[in-house]
C-alpha cells in the first residue's frame, strides 16, 4: 500500500535529518522534493500545487517550534496537511434507516461485486442483515459471481435470470426478497462499463429515483492514478454520491486516486479495500492514512485488527500456559495461523511505527512463515510437544516432509529454544514484581 510514496518521503526526510536548523533554502529544496514526489505517484497536479503551497507557507512561518528538529518539523507539517488532503477526519459508515438501500456504483473491473461482498459481511458483523442484489445485467457472470460470494459469506442474495434486463423490475423483487428473508439492508450491485457514458448515467439515475438509496458509493480502482478523478467527478454530478471506496489497495497503486479523489470532488472516502479476502475491508481513517504513506505506522488499526483476530478465553489458556512452561509447537503454530489472519506480514509490519525505516525493503520474508508452517505440520503430536525427541532421522524426515531442508528445521528449534528462554525469563520477572508488591 502506497509502497513507493512511502519511500520516497522516507528519502526526503532522511535527507534533513543531520541538519541542524531549517532555512529557507532547505524549505525550498524539501518541498520541491515533496512535490516530485507527489507528482510521480500520479497526484491530479492542481491537488500537488495546493498542497506544497500551504506547507511551504506553515514552514517558514512562525508555526515551526524551535523543540522539534528539522525532520520533526517536515514531518509533523506534511501529516498535518496530507490528513487534511484525505478528508481530515473519518467519515462513519452508519445506517439510520430501519431498511436502508446501498447502491454501489463504478467502472467496469474497478472491484464492485467484491466489494458488495464485503460490504455486507462487514454489516452482519454490526449486527445487520443484509442481502445482495444483483443488477448487472451486462457482464455475463457478474450475477454468478455475486452468487458465489454471497454463499462464502452466509448472506442471501437476489439476482435476475439469463435475458432479464429490467434492472428496477430486478431491485423491486429484491425488495420483496428482503421482506420474506427479514433483511434490513439492500445493496445493490450495480453495472458497470468500460467508461462514464449517457446510457449508463441514465440507467443509473432512474434507479436511484426507485431505490431512494440511503448511501451511494462509488468503487474507484486505486491503481487508475488521475483518471479516477475524472470518473468520480462524472458520477457525483449524475447522482450526488455519498462516499467513495478505494479498491485494490493492495496492488501495485501509486497513490494518486486516493490522494486526489477527495480534495478534487468533495466526497469522503469511506472505505479501503485492502486485499482480496472477502475480510479485507477498512473503514478509511484519514490520519492513520497519513501516518501509514509517512511511514509512521497505524498503532489503533493493528490494535483493532489484534483484536478481532484474538478470541479471550484463548488468550487465558495460552497465558496460563506459557506460565507454567507448558507452551510447544502447537502452540506456536497456533498463535502463527492467528497471526496469519490479520493479513499480509509485509502490511502488518508497516502498521509500526519506525518498522519501515528499520527493515529494508526485501528484509520481510512472507514465506517464510509457511516455511515455519508446513515444518511444525510435518511433526507428530508427540514431537510437538517433546521437541528434546527430534534426532538426526526425524529431523530428515520433518524436512523431506515439509519441502525444506534440515538447516531449516535445526533454525526454528534453535528459535523456538530462545523463545522458551525469554518467556521463562519474563515469567520470573513478574512473579518477582508481585513479591515486590505491599498489596
Amino acid at each position: 500500500m502506497f509502497t513507493s510514496l512511502t519511500e520516497k518521503f522516507e528519502r526526503v526526510f532522511a535527507s534533513i535529518r543531520s541538519r541542524g536548523k531549517l532555512s529557507e533554502n532547505d524549505v525550498r529544496e524539501t518541498v520541491r522534493e515533496v512535490r516530485r514526489a507527489l507528482l510521480e505517484a500520479d497526484v491530479n497536479f492542481r491537488v500537488v500545487k495546493d498542497f506544497v503551497t500551504r506547507v511551504e507557507a506553515r514552514l517558514v512561518g512562525d508555526e515551526v517550534h524551535k523543540s522539534f528538529t528539522p525532520e520533526q518539523q517536515i514531518i509533523r507539517v506534511v501529516n498535518e496537511e496530507l490528513t487534511q488532503l484525505l478528508g481530515g477526519t473519518a467519515v462513519p459508515f452508519h445506517l439510520k434507516q430501519p431498511t436502508s438501500v446501498v447502491m454501489v456504483v463504478g467502472l467496469q473491473g474497478s472491484g464492485k461485486t467484491t466489494f458488495c461482498a464485503k460490504l455486507a459481511a462487514t454489516l452482519r458483523k454490526r449486527g445487520r442483515k443484509p442481502l445482495l442484489v444483483g443488477l448487472d445485467v451486462y457482464r455475463p457472470a457478474a450475477m454468478d459471481q455475486l452468487e458465489i460470494l454471497a454463499k462464502q459469506i452466509a448472506v442471501p442474495v437476489s439476482r435476475g435470470q439469463a435475458g432479464e434486463t429490467d434492472v428496477i423490475a430486478l431491485m423491486q423483487r429484491g425488495r420483496d426478497v428482503a421482506r420474506d428473508k427479514l433483511c434490513d439492508t439492500l445493496v445493490l450491485d450495480t453495472a458497470g462499463r468500460l467508461h462514464v457514458d449517457d446510457e449508463m448515467m441514465e440507467e443509473l439515475s432512474r434507479l436511484r429515483e426507485v431505490a431512494k438509496p440511503e448511501e451511494i458509493l462509488l468503487v474507484v480502482d486505486s491503481m487508475t492514478g488521475q483518471e479516477a478523478v475524472n470518473v468520480a467527478t462524472a458520477f457525483h454530478e449524475r447522482l450526488q454520491l455519498t462516499g467513495i471506496v478505494l479498491s485494490k489497495l493492495d496492488g501495485d497503486a501509486r497513490g494518486g486516486a486516493a490522494l486526489s479523489v477527495r480534495s478534487v470532488v468533495g466526497v469522503p472516502i469511506k472505505f479501503a479495500s485492502i486485499g482480496e479476502k472477502l475480510s479485507d475491508l477498512e473503514p478509511f481513517h484519514p490520519d492513520r492514512m497519513a501516518g501509514r504513506i509517512l511511514g509512521m505506522g497505524d498503532v489503533l488499526s493493528l490494535i483493532e485488527k489484534t483484536q478481532e483476530s484474538i478470541d479471550l478465553d484463548q488468550a487465558a489458556a495460552l497465558e496460563k500456559r506459557v506460565r507454567s512452561q507448558a507452551f510447544d509447537l502447537s502452540d506456536f503454530l497456533g498463535e502463527l495461523r492467528r497471526f496469519k489472519k490479520m493479513g499480509p506480514l509485509e502490511d502488518i509490519m508497516k502498521m509500526i511505527p519506525g518498522a519501515s525505516r528499520a527493515l529494508p525493503a526485501g528484509a520481510i520474508d512472507p514465506k517464510q512463515m509457511g516455511r515455519v508452517e508446513a515444518i511444525i505440520c510435518s511433526m507428530t503430536p508427540e514431537e510437538r510437544a517433546r521437541p528434546q525427541l527430534l534426532n538426526g532421522s526425524r529431523r530428515k524426515r520433518i524436512a523431506r516432509g515439509s519441502g525444506t531442508t534440515v538447516q531449516d528445521v535445526n533454525q526454528l528449534l534453535r528459535q523456538f529454544e530462545q523463545m522458551k528462554k525469554m518467556m521463562k525469563t519474563m515469567g520470573r520477572m513478574q512473579k518477582m514484581k508481585r513479591k515486590r508488591l505491599p498489596f
